[in-house]
Protein backbone atom coordinates (compact mmCIF):
# COMPACT_ATOMS: atom_id res chain seq x y z
CA UNK A 1 0.00 0.00 0.00
CA UNK A 2 1.43 3.67 -0.70
CA UNK A 3 1.87 5.61 2.00
CA UNK A 4 -1.04 8.39 2.38
CA UNK A 5 1.89 11.82 2.06
CA UNK A 6 2.77 9.98 -1.01
CA UNK A 7 -0.68 9.78 -2.23
CA UNK A 8 -1.16 14.02 -0.95
CA UNK A 9 2.14 14.93 -2.34
CA UNK A 10 1.43 13.41 -6.11
CA UNK A 11 -2.16 15.05 -5.90
CA UNK A 12 -0.67 18.29 -5.25
CA UNK A 13 1.83 17.81 -8.16
CA UNK A 14 -1.11 16.81 -10.45
CA UNK A 15 -3.09 19.70 -9.24
CA UNK A 16 -0.40 22.46 -9.64
CA UNK A 17 0.90 20.79 -13.20
CA UNK A 18 -2.52 21.19 -14.75
CA UNK A 19 -3.07 24.71 -13.27
CA UNK A 20 0.57 25.43 -15.01
CA UNK A 21 -0.48 23.95 -18.41
CA UNK A 22 -2.44 26.46 -20.81
CA UNK A 23 -6.19 26.15 -20.88
CA UNK A 24 -5.68 24.84 -24.73
CA UNK A 25 -3.44 22.43 -24.16
CA UNK A 26 -3.91 19.48 -26.52
CA UNK A 27 -2.65 15.55 -26.53
CA UNK A 28 -1.31 15.71 -30.31
CA UNK A 29 -1.60 12.03 -31.73
CA UNK A 30 1.81 11.68 -34.15
CA UNK A 31 1.97 8.99 -36.69
CA UNK A 32 5.36 9.18 -37.56
CA UNK A 33 8.91 8.04 -38.95
CA UNK A 34 11.67 6.55 -36.77
CA UNK A 35 14.02 9.69 -35.71
CA UNK A 36 11.19 12.38 -36.82
CA UNK A 37 10.09 12.98 -33.16
CA UNK A 38 13.60 12.53 -30.83
CA UNK A 39 12.88 12.20 -27.52
CA UNK A 40 14.70 15.57 -26.90
CA UNK A 41 12.39 17.95 -29.44
CA UNK A 42 9.47 16.36 -27.43
CA UNK A 43 10.28 17.24 -24.32
CA UNK A 44 11.15 20.97 -25.90
CA UNK A 45 8.22 20.91 -27.52
CA UNK A 46 5.98 20.03 -24.37
CA UNK A 47 7.47 22.23 -22.11
CA UNK A 48 6.99 25.27 -23.83
CA UNK A 49 3.12 24.58 -25.45
CA UNK A 50 1.86 22.92 -22.61
CA UNK A 51 0.96 20.13 -25.51
CA UNK A 52 1.51 16.44 -24.84
CA UNK A 53 2.96 14.60 -27.47
CA UNK A 54 2.07 10.59 -28.33
CA UNK A 55 3.99 9.31 -31.07
CA UNK A 56 3.49 6.50 -33.25
CA UNK A 57 6.66 5.47 -35.56
CA UNK A 58 5.28 4.12 -38.93
CA UNK A 59 6.01 4.12 -42.87
CA UNK A 60 4.08 4.54 -45.63
CA UNK A 61 2.13 1.65 -45.97
CA UNK A 62 0.82 1.35 -42.87
CA UNK A 63 0.09 4.78 -42.10
CA UNK A 64 -2.12 4.89 -45.29
CA UNK A 65 -3.71 1.45 -43.78
CA UNK A 66 -4.06 3.11 -40.22
CA UNK A 67 -6.01 6.00 -41.85
CA UNK A 68 -8.21 3.98 -44.20
CA UNK A 69 -9.40 1.56 -41.18
CA UNK A 70 -10.66 4.10 -39.17
CA UNK A 71 -11.86 6.92 -41.76
CA UNK A 72 -8.63 9.28 -41.23
CA UNK A 73 -9.10 8.67 -37.09
CA UNK A 74 -7.03 7.97 -33.92
CA UNK A 75 -4.57 10.53 -35.04
CA UNK A 76 -4.18 14.51 -35.65
CA UNK A 77 -1.08 14.58 -37.23
CA UNK A 78 0.41 11.79 -39.92
CA UNK A 79 3.82 12.19 -42.07
CA UNK A 80 3.30 10.02 -45.51
CA UNK A 81 5.74 11.02 -48.48
CA UNK A 82 3.94 13.68 -50.50
CA UNK A 83 3.32 10.60 -53.36
CA UNK A 84 0.73 9.14 -50.33
CA UNK A 85 -1.40 12.19 -50.46
CA UNK A 86 -3.49 12.91 -53.33
CA UNK A 87 -4.20 9.74 -54.36
CA UNK A 88 -5.19 8.12 -51.56
CA UNK A 89 -7.70 11.17 -50.59
CA UNK A 90 -9.52 10.84 -53.69
CA UNK A 91 -10.05 7.38 -53.13
CA UNK A 92 -10.64 7.39 -49.43
CA UNK A 93 -11.00 10.52 -48.18
CA UNK A 94 -8.70 10.17 -44.72
CA UNK A 95 -7.31 14.12 -44.91
CA UNK A 96 -8.95 17.39 -43.89
CA UNK A 97 -6.82 20.57 -46.01
CA UNK A 98 -4.28 22.67 -44.37
CA UNK A 99 -5.45 26.18 -43.15
CA UNK A 100 -1.92 27.82 -44.66
CA UNK A 101 -3.00 30.66 -42.85
CA UNK A 102 -1.77 28.43 -39.59
CA UNK A 103 1.40 27.83 -41.17
CA UNK A 104 4.15 29.97 -40.69
CA UNK A 105 5.65 30.17 -44.53
CA UNK A 106 9.25 31.70 -43.62
CA UNK A 107 10.59 28.86 -42.17
CA UNK A 108 10.39 26.66 -44.81
CA UNK A 109 12.77 26.71 -48.19
CA UNK A 110 10.39 28.51 -51.02
CA UNK A 111 10.68 26.09 -53.32
CA UNK A 112 9.74 22.93 -50.95
CA UNK A 113 7.39 24.54 -49.85
CA UNK A 114 5.67 25.40 -53.42
CA UNK A 115 6.30 21.38 -54.67
CA UNK A 116 4.89 19.85 -52.11
CA UNK A 117 1.41 22.02 -52.18
CA UNK A 118 1.33 21.83 -55.90
CA UNK A 119 1.94 17.71 -55.21
CA UNK A 120 -0.92 17.56 -52.47
CA UNK A 121 -3.36 20.23 -54.04
CA UNK A 122 -7.17 17.88 -54.63
CA UNK A 123 -9.82 19.86 -55.44
CA UNK A 124 -7.98 23.08 -55.11
CA UNK A 125 -7.00 22.60 -51.30
CA UNK A 126 -3.61 21.84 -50.08
CA UNK A 127 -3.01 18.57 -48.17
CA UNK A 128 0.08 18.62 -47.49
CA UNK A 129 3.59 20.54 -46.35
CA UNK A 130 7.10 19.40 -46.95
CA UNK A 131 9.26 18.32 -43.35
CA UNK A 132 12.21 15.50 -44.10
CA UNK A 133 13.70 15.09 -47.57
CA UNK A 134 16.50 13.61 -49.38
CA UNK A 135 17.68 12.68 -52.98
CA UNK A 136 19.06 10.25 -55.46
CA UNK A 137 21.86 11.96 -57.81
CA UNK A 138 25.55 11.15 -58.18
CA UNK A 139 27.92 9.70 -56.23
CA UNK A 140 31.72 10.22 -57.15
CA UNK A 141 35.14 9.65 -56.65
CA UNK A 142 35.87 13.24 -57.82
CA UNK A 143 39.35 12.41 -58.03
CA UNK A 144 38.78 9.94 -60.62
CA UNK A 145 35.01 10.80 -62.17
CA UNK A 146 35.09 14.27 -62.34
CA UNK A 147 33.80 15.00 -65.70
CA UNK A 148 30.28 13.17 -65.13
CA UNK A 149 27.70 15.87 -64.25
CA UNK A 150 24.99 14.29 -64.97
CA UNK A 151 22.99 11.22 -65.46
CA UNK A 152 24.08 10.22 -68.91
CA UNK A 153 27.98 10.99 -68.53
CA UNK A 154 27.72 7.31 -66.69
CA UNK A 155 27.82 6.42 -69.86
CA UNK A 156 30.97 8.74 -70.80
CA UNK A 157 34.44 6.81 -72.31
CA UNK A 158 35.99 7.78 -69.25
CA UNK A 159 34.49 5.94 -66.62
CA UNK A 160 34.03 2.50 -69.00
CA UNK A 161 34.02 -0.29 -66.58
CA UNK A 162 33.56 1.37 -63.20
CA UNK A 163 29.86 2.54 -63.60
CA UNK A 164 26.92 1.29 -60.96
CA UNK A 165 23.17 1.86 -60.79
CA UNK A 166 20.40 0.21 -60.19
CA UNK A 167 17.87 -0.83 -62.63
CA UNK A 168 14.98 0.42 -60.56
CA UNK A 169 12.50 3.35 -61.42
CA UNK A 170 14.80 6.39 -60.40
CA UNK A 171 17.11 5.20 -62.64
CA UNK A 172 14.79 5.47 -66.32
CA UNK A 173 13.70 9.22 -64.46
CA UNK A 174 17.15 10.01 -63.75
CA UNK A 175 18.57 9.17 -67.59
CA UNK A 176 14.80 10.88 -69.07
CA UNK A 177 16.02 14.28 -67.34
CA UNK A 178 19.66 13.92 -68.20
CA UNK A 179 18.53 13.40 -71.94
CA UNK A 180 16.48 16.57 -72.12
CA UNK A 181 13.17 14.83 -71.70
CA UNK A 182 10.63 15.26 -69.01
CA UNK A 183 8.88 11.89 -67.65
CA UNK A 184 6.79 14.11 -65.17
CA UNK A 185 4.99 15.91 -67.13
CA UNK A 186 3.98 13.05 -69.41
CA UNK A 187 2.60 11.12 -66.51
CA UNK A 188 -0.79 11.68 -67.56
CA UNK A 189 -0.31 10.62 -71.12
CA UNK A 190 0.75 6.56 -71.86
CA UNK A 191 1.48 7.13 -75.25
CA UNK A 192 4.21 9.83 -74.39
CA UNK A 193 5.50 8.17 -71.58
CA UNK A 194 5.96 4.87 -73.57
CA UNK A 195 7.75 7.27 -75.85
CA UNK A 196 9.85 8.86 -73.64
CA UNK A 197 10.97 5.49 -71.83
CA UNK A 198 11.92 3.79 -75.18
CA UNK A 199 14.49 6.41 -75.40
CA UNK A 200 15.58 5.93 -72.31
CA UNK A 201 15.53 2.19 -72.82
CA UNK A 202 17.80 2.00 -75.50
CA UNK A 203 20.44 4.80 -73.95
CA UNK A 204 20.65 2.03 -70.67
CA UNK A 205 21.23 -0.96 -73.80
CA UNK A 206 23.81 1.47 -75.30
CA UNK A 207 25.55 1.93 -71.31
CA UNK A 208 25.64 -1.20 -70.34
CA UNK A 209 29.46 -1.78 -71.43
CA UNK A 210 30.31 0.90 -69.16
CA UNK A 211 28.59 -0.88 -65.92
CA UNK A 212 30.80 -2.74 -63.71
CA UNK A 213 27.63 -4.52 -61.48
CA UNK A 214 23.78 -3.11 -61.04
CA UNK A 215 23.34 -2.61 -57.26
CA UNK A 216 21.07 -4.01 -55.00
CA UNK A 217 21.74 -2.43 -51.70
CA UNK A 218 23.10 -0.26 -50.21
CA UNK A 219 25.70 -1.89 -48.43
CA UNK A 220 26.94 -3.35 -51.88
CA UNK A 221 27.44 0.01 -53.33
CA UNK A 222 29.11 1.36 -50.45
CA UNK A 223 31.86 -1.65 -50.89
CA UNK A 224 32.01 -1.00 -54.55
CA UNK A 225 32.74 2.36 -54.18
CA UNK A 226 35.27 2.21 -51.58
CA UNK A 227 37.31 -0.47 -53.06
CA UNK A 228 37.59 2.01 -56.18
CA UNK A 229 35.98 -0.52 -58.42
CA UNK A 230 33.20 2.59 -58.87
CA UNK A 231 34.05 5.63 -59.49
CA UNK A 232 30.66 6.89 -60.25
CA UNK A 233 27.15 6.08 -59.49
CA UNK A 234 23.85 7.04 -58.71
CA UNK A 235 23.18 6.68 -55.52
CA UNK A 236 21.56 8.93 -52.20
CA UNK A 237 22.78 11.64 -50.75
CA UNK A 238 23.66 10.62 -47.36
CA UNK A 239 25.14 7.64 -48.65
CA UNK A 240 27.43 10.13 -50.34
CA UNK A 241 27.97 12.07 -47.41
CA UNK A 242 28.90 9.02 -45.09
CA UNK A 243 31.28 7.56 -48.01
CA UNK A 244 33.15 11.28 -47.91
CA UNK A 245 33.98 10.56 -44.18
CA UNK A 246 35.80 8.36 -44.96
CA UNK A 247 37.66 9.56 -48.27
CA UNK A 248 37.33 13.01 -49.42
CA UNK A 249 37.28 12.61 -52.75
CA UNK A 250 34.33 10.90 -52.75
CA UNK A 251 30.96 12.80 -52.36
CA UNK A 252 27.30 13.33 -53.84
CA UNK A 253 26.92 15.46 -56.15
CA UNK A 254 23.70 17.32 -57.57
CA UNK A 255 24.05 16.44 -61.28
CA UNK A 256 22.78 19.06 -63.70
CA UNK A 257 19.63 18.34 -64.48
CA UNK A 258 18.35 18.15 -61.06
CA UNK A 259 18.63 15.42 -57.97
CA UNK A 260 15.32 13.26 -57.68
CA UNK A 261 13.87 14.19 -54.68
CA UNK A 262 11.36 12.52 -52.15
CA UNK A 263 9.77 14.47 -49.27
CA UNK A 264 8.19 13.06 -46.26
CA UNK A 265 5.11 15.97 -45.33
CA UNK A 266 2.94 17.15 -42.46
CA UNK A 267 -0.86 16.23 -43.03
CA UNK A 268 -4.17 16.62 -41.08
CA UNK A 269 -5.85 12.98 -40.93
CA UNK A 270 -9.48 13.51 -41.33
CA UNK A 271 -10.86 13.10 -38.13
CA UNK A 272 -8.39 14.20 -36.02
CA UNK A 273 -9.15 16.19 -32.90
CA UNK A 274 -6.10 18.52 -32.27
CA UNK A 275 -5.61 20.63 -35.01
CA UNK A 276 -3.84 23.78 -32.63
CA UNK A 277 -1.54 21.68 -31.17
CA UNK A 278 -0.57 20.00 -35.00
CA UNK A 279 -0.05 23.70 -36.38
CA UNK A 280 1.64 23.95 -33.25
CA UNK A 281 3.88 21.42 -33.63
CA UNK A 282 4.67 21.84 -37.40
CA UNK A 283 5.92 25.69 -36.87
CA UNK A 284 7.79 24.46 -33.57
CA UNK A 285 10.00 21.61 -35.67
CA UNK A 286 10.67 23.84 -38.53
CA UNK A 287 12.44 26.53 -36.94
CA UNK A 288 16.01 25.80 -37.78
CA UNK A 289 17.27 24.89 -34.67
CA UNK A 290 14.99 22.26 -33.66
CA UNK A 291 15.39 21.32 -37.24
CA UNK A 292 18.66 20.61 -37.00
CA UNK A 293 18.06 18.22 -34.06
CA UNK A 294 15.70 16.34 -36.33
CA UNK A 295 18.15 16.08 -39.28
CA UNK A 296 21.39 14.81 -36.17
CA UNK A 297 18.03 12.25 -35.30
CA UNK A 298 16.75 11.09 -38.72
CA UNK A 299 20.28 11.57 -40.40
CA UNK A 300 18.10 13.73 -43.55
CA UNK A 301 17.72 17.31 -43.80
CA UNK A 302 14.64 19.05 -43.81
CA UNK A 303 12.72 21.63 -45.51
CA UNK A 304 13.33 24.07 -42.97
CA UNK A 305 14.97 27.38 -44.53
CA UNK A 306 18.54 27.40 -42.62
CA UNK A 307 18.73 24.80 -40.56
CA UNK A 308 21.55 23.63 -42.27
CA UNK A 309 23.28 26.16 -40.04
CA UNK A 310 23.01 24.47 -37.01
CA UNK A 311 23.79 20.90 -38.03
CA UNK A 312 27.06 19.61 -37.22
CA UNK A 313 29.85 20.86 -38.84
CA UNK A 314 31.63 18.40 -40.86
CA UNK A 315 27.26 17.18 -41.70
CA UNK A 316 26.88 21.20 -42.72
CA UNK A 317 29.78 21.07 -45.18
CA UNK A 318 28.77 18.08 -47.07
CA UNK A 319 25.72 19.26 -47.48
CA UNK A 320 26.25 22.90 -48.70
CA UNK A 321 28.65 21.44 -51.13
CA UNK A 322 26.26 19.03 -52.32
CA UNK A 323 23.69 21.51 -52.26
CA UNK A 324 24.29 25.30 -53.22
CA UNK A 325 20.56 27.21 -53.75
CA UNK A 326 20.71 26.69 -57.35
CA UNK A 327 20.60 22.86 -56.96
CA UNK A 328 18.00 23.05 -53.87
CA UNK A 329 15.51 25.06 -56.28
CA UNK A 330 16.64 22.38 -59.30
CA UNK A 331 15.59 19.00 -57.21
CA UNK A 332 12.82 16.68 -59.51
CA UNK A 333 10.10 15.97 -56.52
CA UNK A 334 8.61 13.03 -57.20
CA UNK A 335 4.77 13.28 -57.75
CA UNK A 336 2.06 10.71 -57.62
CA UNK A 337 2.62 7.79 -60.11
CA UNK A 338 -0.82 7.52 -62.28
CA UNK A 339 -1.89 3.63 -62.80
CA UNK A 340 -0.26 2.16 -65.61
CA UNK A 341 3.60 3.72 -65.65
CA UNK A 342 4.78 0.97 -63.35
CA UNK A 343 4.16 -1.38 -66.02
CA UNK A 344 6.10 0.31 -68.96
CA UNK A 345 8.67 0.56 -66.80
CA UNK A 346 8.94 -2.71 -65.18
CA UNK A 347 8.96 -3.59 -68.96
CA UNK A 348 11.98 -1.39 -69.95
CA UNK A 349 13.74 -2.46 -67.19
CA UNK A 350 13.38 -6.19 -67.80
CA UNK A 351 14.73 -5.75 -71.59
CA UNK A 352 17.54 -3.22 -70.49
CA UNK A 353 18.66 -6.55 -68.07
CA UNK A 354 17.73 -9.29 -71.15
CA UNK A 355 19.93 -7.38 -73.58
CA UNK A 356 23.46 -8.39 -74.67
Amino acid sequence: MRHPRTICLSSITISVAMIAAPVSAETLRLLTWGGYAPEDVVAKFEAETGHTVEVTKSNNEEMIAKLRATAGGGFDLAQPSQDRIAGPQEEFGIYKPIDLSKIDATLFIPSMLAATQENTTVGGEVYGVPHVWGTSGLVLDTSMAGMVQDYADLCGEDVAGKVSYRLKRPTLIGFAFSMGLDPFTAYGDEAAYTEIMEQVEAKLIDCKPNVKTYWGGGDELMGLVRSGEVVASMAWDTGGWKLNADNPNITFVAPASGALGWVDTFVLPAKGRADDAAYDWINFVMRPEIAAMITAAAGNFTASQGADEFADDALKARYQASFPPEAIDNIKWYPPVPAGLEAIEGGVLDRVKAAN
